[in-house]
């Protein structure tokens, strides 16, 4: 696979990995002090032991009528089957009267590159922008922006994503973040903006004990616009090394010697394609190198206030200066 083009060094990687987690250090700790109950998740909700604890206080959730869904045709039993056994379920499907609102909403609504405030423009300017600030532009997200996109907050509270989290996690079951981000083919990227941006390296999420999130392709992704990767089966079960360790983030190769190259799932598909994945599990997006992609995503968890960035965005010392 792609990633197989070359290794780095061994003390390389160990540097690199340290560096990675200083950086995110402000953010873990400006975490704890809004909400000391995020440590325990933090530290404990990567162990399979006390993770699947956790599972035991979810309850089952009613009913709803599908006709009332934008995806009329999707039953919840056959989701949640495929996330308890995968971990992943690609069998949804945007109207595309909804794609193209989403997509008209994001080419006239201003972005910010990189996760930096500072750096704002259109999707159609990304070129000039990387001229005019000396550097790469890898993702343009729209953070609260997302909350005036009429079409994004219909699929955000539509009762199937509902429905099927509630199922899957318990019915505690709430929208924690909601997110509408650009990924561009760069100029120049740094090791740390693809860490930044989740690109390159398999990772697990740590925003809840529980949690699921839906992702959308607003525009067609093939093997050159970033697909994301998913490692089927990774979310249930887990290779010790891979519990007790501070990083969540792991070298591409390492997991496909661990959960094998066939568990590997390449996610590719036209405006609208959506799967949903219990993040827990190995997952990354790739590097984009042609047509820009656009993503929406809407994410589920079962704590409240558990975490603070409800559109993605990370706490400002954990971006790494030019």
């Amino acid at each position: 696979m792609f990633w197989n083009a070359g290794k780095s060094l061994e003390g390389s990687a160990v540097v690199g990995r340290l560096s990675r987690a200083l950086r995110r250090v402000p953010t873990h700790i400006a975490d704890i002090k809004e909400n000391p109950r995020w440590l325990p998740m933090f530290v404990l909700g990567r162990i399979m032991f006390f993770r699947n604890l956790t599972w035991l206080t979810s309850k089952a959730s009613e009913t709803f009528d599908p006709a009332s869904s934008l995806f009329p045709n999707i039953g919840t039993a056959a989701v949640v089957a495929a996330l308890r056994n995968k971990g992943l379920f690609s069998g949804l499907h945007l109207p595309g009267a909804v794609t193209d609102e989403i997509l008209s909403f994001a080419k006239s609504t201003r972005c910010f590159g990189n996760f930096d405030r500072k750096i704002e423009f259109l999707a159609a300017d990304h070129a000039s922008i990387e001229a005019a600030i000396g550097r790469g532009v890898l993702t343009g997200h729209f953070f609260e922006r997302i909350l005036n996109c009429d079409a994004a907050m219909r699929v955000q509270q539509d009762p199937l994503l509902k429905h099927v989290a509630q199922s899957y996690l318990g019915d505690r079951a709430h929208v924690t973040a909601t997110r509408l981000w650009w990924s561009f083919p760069a100029r120049r990227t740094t090791e740390a903006d693809l860490h930044l941006a989740s690109q390159e390296r398999f990772h697990f999420d740590l925003d809840d004990w529980r949690l699921i999130k839906f992702f959308f392709y607003i525009q067609p992704v093939d093997e050159s616009s970033g697909p994301h990767f998913y490692v089927t089966g990774s979310h249930s079960h887990r290779a010790l090394r891979h519990q007790y360790t501070l990083l969540v983030g792991h070298d591409a190769s390492d997991v496909e010697a661990v959960y094998g190259k066939a568990s590997i799932v390449k996610l590719t598909g036209p405006a609208g394609f959506g799967f949903v994945e219990d993040p827990f599990g190995f997952h990354m997006g790739s590097l984009v190198k042609s047509r820009p992609r656009l993503i929406l995503e809407i994410a589920f968890g079962v704590s409240r206030n558990l975490h603070r960035r409800f559109f993605g965005e990370p706490h400002p010392k954990t971006i790494a200066a030019p």
